[in-house]
């Protein structure tokens, strides 16, 4: 029989082992709900922007899904079944469950086309443009460094993102994932977190994400980026993932490399 303590550590792992998941979203000032498992024992079932996942949509990917379907919106995705209106320009708030200050690590946001209705959309054939990133924002020793999570975290656990300015109005799919890099000294223990959400953009900008590729492509278990050594002194992080749509606004499209004073 385990001790008390051994039962009170083994619930404490439990609980970190859940991680987070986006329990909702801000667009253009309004506040849509998040997925929830417990849609499956409501009737109706309430249809919101965000994509359903399986297993709560908690953990993080596991790097033999990298190059599957798992990781385009998390385990067992399905599309939202309603959109969050948005113009282009403006600001989308993703809200999530408290983060785990320890799990440090890039904030990534993608945006991908739908060619038609998102509610019915196949995923596989999303091809994604990279419309924000942030990853290391403070260099030095690991106590001192300070990463796009910590950010996050000061935020009330929110990430916010700019719709490009000039995106075309349609039907989108955003997907926003934190990637904890805490195991990933080593290939295989990098965490992504993708949620996604579906977004229809309103304005007259002309810019359409043509060039977009599958969230399976993003990375490999050996990607520079995804294997990186947290715990050792570090003044720069490659940021993982295709560069940055040049229509994005934010920042060059072809940079890839932060690097920071300490």
């Amino acid at each position: 029989m385990l001790s008390k303590s051994a039962l009170v550590a083994l619930a404490t792992a439990t609980t970190v082992a859940a991680h987070a998941h986006m329990s909702g979203l801000v667009a253009d000032g309004k506040y849509f709900e998040g997925y929830t498992p417990n849609f499956q024992y409501m009737n109706p079932v309430p249809k919101v922007p965000a994509w359903s996942a399986g297993g709560y949509g908690q953990g993080g990917i596991a790097a033999d899904n990298f190059t599957k379907e798992n990781i385009i919106c998390h385990d067992q995705s399905k599309p939202g079944q309603a959109y969050a209106d948005v113009a282009a320009g403006s600001e989308v708030k993703f809200e999530w469950t408290p983060w785990p200050e320890g799990h440090k690590g890039p904030v990534l946001t993608y945006i991908a086309p739908c060619d038609g209705d998102c509610i019915t959309v196949d995923k596989m054939s999303l091809k994604f443009v990279k419309i924000a990133e942030k990853g290391l924002v403070k260099g030095g020793e690991p106590a001192a460094q300070q990463w796009a999570t910590d950010e996050l975290v000061a935020n009330n656990n929110t990430d916010t993102v700019t719709i490009p300015e000039n995106l075309k109005a349609g039907n989108y799919v955003i997907r926003n994932e934190i990637i904890a890099l805490h195991q990933a000294g080593t290939a295989g223990g990098a965490q992504p977190y993708p949620q996604c959400a579906n977004l229809k953009v309103t304005g007259s900008g002309s810019a359409f994400p043509s060039n977009g590729i599958s969230a399976t492509e993003f990375y490999k278990p050996e990607s520079n980026g995804i294997v990186y050594n947290i715990a050792a002194r570090q003044m720069e992080y490659p940021i993982p993932g295709p560069p940055m749509w040049d229509q994005a606004g934010a920042q060059p499209a072809k940079k890839l490399v932060k690097r920071f004073e300490a």
